[in-house]
This record gives structure tokens, C-alpha cells and sequence, in this order.
């Protein structure tokens, strides 16, 4: 976290990094505002950036919740009250992997709006990194992965497409409960396992083929569906987070009911954290996922 100083810089910064997308009525930090609504459930709108109805609603909606003057203004007092994803304003801190917060929300934003596919999730992952890694050497940069003036300023130019809608969060949400309950997995950690794979966006396909809003492999899909459940699941929303919730009881069940341990044998391979322990970048994934499912 960061002290009060640090937003000193902020109304420089907008200026600096903001002004071309404000001119198309769009700000960044907006963006980094709905990702954090969307993680409470406030928000169901598409990621673009616009200050409209649906981002006041939500931000008034919280401010209700949380006793703070209502005001549809994501004010210091009301960033605070988001936590984690409420703070720091993007253009405050260099980013790298491991990073977490409303400036790398923004950051996935501004990706996704050059053409990027990343989840828009507000943790700076090796999806993130990859595509800061792109865009650098598109851009001509040094593809260090970290985000400093240099790469900010390159990000602020005019962006070449909007990201569109993809369903509603609240229906994601219910969907992630549901399965949550029907396995007898806890709730929370699904939506953060869910929130840390894609932003809870079902048309998101990795590098590797992972689909979907829990980011199934093709293998683990097919898995599941023949020793795990014994049919065929419908592709779709529910369908992906079926398989996935379905995959992650059957890793706690083997892992004893030891969520660290099954979270690595999501990301890791089973065979791979029984015979090597986890990797350094998978003790990454899980502390970032139990710090999710903590707040989610």
C-alpha cells in the first residue's frame, strides 16, 4: 500500500498518461474503479472506462453499504473502503509481477484496449506479464515486464478497440456460488481462484488454449468429464465453472483438504507438486489466490 503522498502525483499523471483516452470520453482510472466494483458485485458493466449510469449506481451503492457520504464519486475515503483493488490510482508506482491493486487493473485495461487479451482482475499474473512483455516489444521497448514511465506513456496512446461486454457479473457470481455449494467447496475461495484466472470473463483463452472464466485446459476438461462427473458438459459459463469447481474438490480431496496444496495442483499438475513440491512462481499463485479468497 501506499501513503497519502503518493496521490500528490495523481492529477499530474491523469493529465500525462489519461488525456488522449479522456478525449474519447474515457478515463483509465475509471476503469481501475469498476474492476473493483465488479469484484463486489456492484458493477455488471463492460470495462470501457466511461464514467455512466452503471459506475455511479454502483460507486453510490457501496457508499450506501459502508456509511460513507453518497456521493457516486470514488473519493479517497471510499478507495479506502475497497481495499485491496481500491488503491493505489495507476501512474503512482512502477508495476511488476505480484503487484496488486487499481493501478494494475488499469494497466490490464489499457492492454486489452491495444488488442492484448489479459484478464482484467487487478493482479499483475504471468497473463499480465506476457502482455506487458508484448506490448514492450511491439512498442519497441525493453520487454523488462515492468511498467514505468516509458511504458505508460506508450500505453496512452489512442487504442485501437473497445473491450466488449461479456454477460452479467452477477450471474457469474451466482454461477460460482452454486457450484461452490453443490461440491461443498468453499465459496470463497472459488470466487477467488475464479477472479484470479480470468476477471470472470468466459471468452477469455489463454496462450495454451485455457477457456473461460476458470480457465480450463482442453485435457482437464475432458478429465472431468469422463472420470469426474461421467457425461458430457455443455460449454458455456455454467458449464466452465462446473468443470472447474468439480476439479478443484477432487484436487482437495486428494490434497487432504489442504487448499494450499490443491491450489498448486491446479496450476502446478498433481504429479508435479507430489514429486517436486511447488515451483517458485506456483507459491506465487497460491498466495495470491488465498489473499484473494480472503477478501472475496
Amino acid at each position: 500500500m501506499r501513503t497519502r503522498l503518493l496521490l500528490c502525483a495523481v492529477a499530474a499523471t491523469i493529465a500525462a498518461v489519461a488525456a488522449p483516452v479522456a478525449l474519447a470520453g474515457r478515463d483509465p482510472q475509471v476503469a481501475g474503479l469498476q474492476v473493483a466494483l465488479r469484484a463486489k458485485g456492484l458493477y455488471g458493466g463492460a470495462i470501457d472506462g466511461i464514467r455512466g449510469p452503471l459506475t455511479i449506481h454502483g460507486v453510490s451503492e457501496f457508499q450506501r453499504a459502508h456509511h460513507l457520504r453518497v456521493t457516486g464519486h470514488a473519493d479517497r475515503r471510499t478507495r479506502r473502503a475497497l481495499g485491496a483493488l481500491g488503491r493505489p490510482l495507476y501512474g503512482t508506482r512502477l508495476l511488476a509481477r505480484g503487484e496488486i491493486g487499481w493501478d494494475v487493473a488499469v494497466l490490464q485495461y489499457l492492454l486489452v484496449r491495444h488488442g492484448i487479451t489479459v484478464p482484467v482482475n487487478g493482479y499483475f499474473g504471468g497473463p499480465t506479464l506476457r502482455g506487458v512483455r508484448r506490448f514492450q516489444r511491439r512498442a519497441r521497448l525493453a520487454a523488462d515486464g515492468i511498467v514505468g514511465p516509458n511504458t505508460r506513456a506508450a500505453l496512452a496512446g489512442r487504442a485501437p478497440r473497445t473491450p466488449r461486454r461479456v454477460g452479467s457479473i452477477a450471474s457469474v457470481r451466482f454461477l460460482l456460488d452454486h457450484w461452490a455449494a453443490h461440491y461443498g467447496v468453499n465459496v470463497h475461495l472459488v470466487r477467488g481462484l475464479a477472479w484470479m484466472e480470468s476477471g470472470y470473463n468466459n471468452r477469455l483463452v489463454s496462450s495454451t488454449g485455457a477457456r473461460g472464466i476458470m480457465q480450463i485446459e482442453p485435457y482437464t476438461w475432458r478429465f472431468v468429464e469422463t472420470v469426474l462427473i461421467g457425461r458430457r458438459v455443455r460449454h458455456g459459463p455454467s458449464g466452465n465453472i462446473h468443470v472447474g469447481v468439480a476439479y478443484l474438490h477432487h484436487l482437495l480431496y486428494d490434497f487432504h483438504g489442504d487448499e494450499r496444496h490443491a491450489l498448486a495442483g491446479w496450476y502446478q499438475g498433481e504429479g508435479a507438486v507430489r514429486a517436486h513440491g511447488m515451483y517458485k512462481d506456483t507459491r506465487v499463485f497460491v498466495k495470491d489466490v488465498l489473499s484473494l479468497a480472503a477478501r472475496m
